[in-house]
């Protein structure tokens, strides 16, 4: 089965134009390293949770001799 010579030069045309456009990319597009998905406030909040938990472990482990 072969394909027709129009779909093909389409194809390899298509390709071409892509191949040029390389880099050539609209500043929209990009990603910006300034933004965070996650605020500030948010990750000291996640942040105090788990140390704090952690500390209420280790003080509990520490005053019932170990044996939790």
């Amino acid at each position: 089965m072969t394909t027709s010579r129009r779909l093909s030069e389409r194809k390899v045309e298509k390709f071409e134009k892509n191949i040029k456009k390389r880099g050539l990319v609209a500043e929209s597009t990009t990603k910006k390293g300034n933004t965070y998905p996650v605020g500030p406030v948010l990750l000291g909040f996640f942040v105090f949770v788990v140390i704090g938990s952690s500390l209420f472990q280790i003080i509990r482990t520490a005053t019932s001799g170990g044996m939790a």
